[in-house]
């Protein structure tokens, strides 16, 4: 199904993107695996042709675009043509956010230039050996000290680990609440801050993915984001453009598999046929292509609602849901199609369908989602108990 939301301009930006990552990024996949990360130059070649933080205001390097159809495009076609481990997303559209709208003037200034340029490569880290995704369990404390705060704690499964130069901690600043939580801006150098063991996955190979420790660290007052209480309300506030951000990605990757699919079904054989042929592969590949088309249209809505700002917990919930879910029936479906060269890692397909098994979990479970939607119907226990 033709897709009704980019205009002629988005599709001219396309055709740049597609071939910055056929050429840039794509070529290195193989490399970047078997090093267990990419090449801090991919975020620096990135940053130089505008595609980093392309809504970051022009004081700062960006273009100053505030229309997140950009956006979905780089995700869309590094999904497509470049390599998954490249968290370009995670840097543009997860951590920048927090900073270009929580951030002081100051705290700009000196960080959204190399943020936007790429020399700048950034994390967040709210995970814990501990409490998992439970914010309000979180361990990690921050003491304020006068001239400084102090950290101390443990963060695990941080994506861009061992890469990150900034990275968000999410920590403790009210021992008496369970939500007063302060968002710290720590940086490469700072005297306690240690990085643990590049941790080993079932897939994105090319991801660095690390634990981080934190020793008696002194933070600066000026890297605190925002109100040192409020932390766990900018999480909650900025966890809706996180979910639907994964969900374009998890879109762009089904695509790209039942892509793949379609053309080997129509080249091998079996019984003197291609198996594509046969009643199976067909009704399977048309199962498929019924169900990306519908659920691609709610998530363009979505990013359509974004740009209104009108998207809801629940609509970005949905449809990180729908979209994670129906990933893993196209990754199964389309292994199966492809018999044991699916199984094969020289195959695209085997290492997408390893790749695709952690988007049921990271940005909020499926069952957490299903919590969220739920709750936004008003069947709440604490409502109905």
């Amino acid at each position: 199904m033709r897709r009704l939301i980019f205009e002629p301009e988005h599709e001219q930006f396309r055709d740049s993107v597609r071939r910055f990552m056929e050429t840039e990024i794509g070529p290195h996949a193989e490399r970047w695996r078997e090093a267990g990360q990419v090449d801090r130059e991919a975020y620096t070649k990135a940053g130089a042709q505008g595609f980093l933080c392309t809504w970051a205001d022009e004081t700062y390097g960006g273009a100053g675009i505030d229309d997140f159809r950009f956006e979905q495009i780089i995700i869309e076609e590094n999904m497509r043509h470049g390599d998954i481990g490249f968290y370009i997303n995670l840097h543009s559209d997860l951590v920048a956010p927090y900073i270009a709208k929580l951030g002081s003037d100051a705290q700009k200034r000196r960080f959204m230039p190399g943020i936007v340029s790429g020399e700048t490569i950034l994390a967040v880290a709210m995970t814990e050996p501990s409490t998992g995704s439970d914010l309000a369990g979180m361990k990690t404390r921050a003491e304020d000290k006068g001239d400084h705060w102090l950290l101390n704690g443990a963060k695990t499964y941080i994506s861009n680990g061992i890469l990150a130069d900034l990275v968000i901690v999410a920590a403790r600043t009210d021992p008496h609440s369970r939500h007063g939580l302060g968002l710290f801006l720590i940086e490469r150098g700072m005297e306690g801050f240690e990085r643990g063991r590049k941790l080993a996955k079932m897939g994105l190979k090319s991801q660095d993915t690390a634990e981080l420790f934190f020793t008696d660290v002194k933070v600066p007052k000026e890297n605190i984001l925002g109100d040192p209480t409020q932390g766990f309300r900018y999480l909650a506030r900025l966890l809706a453009q996180e979910r639907l951000v994964a969900a374009i990605g998890f879109m762009a990757t089904a695509q790209t598999a039942f892509d793949l699919t379609l053309d080997y079904v129509k080249d091998r054989k079996a019984f003197g046929k291609p198996i594509g042929a046969f009643q199976n592969s067909r009704f399977k590949m048309a199962q498929m292509r019924a169900e990306l088309d519908a659920i691609q249209t709610y998530v363009d809505q979505c990013v359509v609602l974004l740009n209104a700002g009108e998207l809801t917990a629940e609509d970005a919930s949905a449809a990180k849901l729908l979209a994670s879910e129906l990933e893993g029936r196209v990754m199964d479906d389309c292994v199966q199609l492809h018999g044991g060269a699916g199984y094969m890692d020289e195959y695209r397909i085997s290492r997408m369908y390893s790749d695709a098994r952690i988007s049921r979990i990271f940005a909020g479970t499926s069952e957490i989602m299903l919590e969220i939607i739920g709750r936004g119907l008003g069947l709440d226990e604490r409502k109905l108990g």
